[in-house]
């Protein structure tokens, strides 16, 4: 009997409970807070990932935008004649887009020109301006490693005699070349009309009014490109869709265009500043950094040495992580910095900026082998 009462005891003391309101309320309570902290905790790691997104985004597109542009300023007027070195460089500063003189940003623009590519230096014999081919001097296509097909569809840029007066060039697109057994009889045969959208720096675009300008001058490949910041999207004269360009709004790209055909490079991009260091004076003394002057002559020019290069990206939404009651007044760092002779913003916007700056040296004059046509 006494074993049967200790069995039934021992039964009683062990039979499981269920929870209490009480205790379930406390459990769903701890729970709720932990799934609460750690929602809080993914949407704040989620947010930093793509504010830290954003701002790669906008270094890669700055840093590939700097590569190509100061490659390109180094190599500028190589391949184009030393008489005519004058015309391998021109700059616009604070151009307005359209904006109107209330504008905040006001970007620059470069034009580049030199026989980037492939040399070629071919001397003429006869051309009568702008006419649909060019007689050049006998054997003048074995001087250079290309075969016939190799002319087709390429820009050439025609200059005059150094010695004649005349300083106007044409930019051509060679439809074929023609010539004789034993390399005599060689000539350019070109389609109708200069081509289209290629402006020389230097003003250096045109015809000379005398065919007798063009005898013993010079036919080279070229490459004329332009580095411009599209701040609008929709920039004037230029259709949305035509030879390349975006349009449509889509703003804050940087384009190079070449030989009249526009190339999107980067995108989120908001200010682009050139300056220009040379002994322009002639006093055997770099003069400083200083904006594009419209009063440069050419010569003055032909003595510039280097450029500064400026590119200023900016995220293209606001941070997430920063909140407007977050910003004090005196906070810069999200606010458009001072770029060159564009000044500093107004007032902090939560967009996140990467500023790049560079300067390159132009070494047009030091490849004269090039200017021959040799690698």
């Amino acid at each position: 009997m006494d074993m049967m009462r200790t069995k039934t005891i021992r039964s009683l003391a062990f039979r499981p409970r269920g929870f209490t309101l009480t205790e379930l309320m406390i459990g769903m309570s701890v729970m709720l807070i932990i799934i609460v902290a750690t929602l809080s905790l993914y949407s704040r790691s989620n947010k930093v990932a793509v504010d830290h997104n954003q701002l790669a985004e906008v270094q890669q597109d700055v840093r590939s935008g700097m590569y190509l542009i100061a490659r390109d300023v180094r190599m500028a007027g190589v391949g184009i004649p030393l008489e005519f070195i004058t015309y391998f460089l021109e700059g616009i500063d604070n151009e307005s887009q359209g904006q109107g003189g209330g504008a905040e940003v006001l970007p620059d623009r470069l034009r580049l020109m030199g026989n980037l590519d492939d040399p070629l230096d071919l001397i003429i014999q006869n051309y009568q301006g702008s006419s649909i081919n060019l007689s050049l001097e006998d054997l003048s296509f074995e001087q250079n490693p290309y075969p016939d097909s190799y002319y087709d569809n390429k820009f050439v840029l025609i200059l005059p005699n150094p010695a004649s007066a005349c300083r106007s060039g044409e930019v051509r697109s060679i439809t074929q070349v023609t010539r004789s057994a034993g390399g005599t009889n060689e000539r350019l045969n070109f389609s109708p009309g200069l081509a289209p959208g290629v402006n020389l720096p230097g003003g250096l675009s045109g015809t000379c009014s005398s065919s007798n300008d063009y005898d013993g001058g010079f036919v080279t490949f070229i490459n004329v490109k332009e580095y411009w910041l599209d701040l609008t999207g929709n920039y004037p004269g230029l259709p949305a869709g035509q030879n390349g360009y975006i349009g449509n709004g889509n703003a804050g790209i940087l384009y190079m265009t070449q030989n009249g055909y526009h190339f999107p490079m980067a995108q989120n991009i908001e200010n682009l500043q050139f300056e220009y260091n040379g002994d322009l004076d002639n006093d055997q003394a770099l003069d400083g950094f200083r904006p594009w002057q419209i009063g440069w002559t050419p010569i003055e020019v032909s003595r510039i040495r280097q450029v500064r290069i400026f590119i200023l990206g900016r995220t293209e939404q606001p941070f997430l992580t920063v909140g407007n009651s977050t910003l004090p007044p005196q906070n810069y760092s999200y606010r458009r910095p001072a770029v060159s002779n564009n000044a500093v913003s107004a007032a902090n916007d939560r967009h996140k900026r990467f500023l790049l700056e560079s300067t390159s040296s132009i070494r047009n004059m030091s490849l004269n082998l090039y200017n021959m046509g040799t690698r």
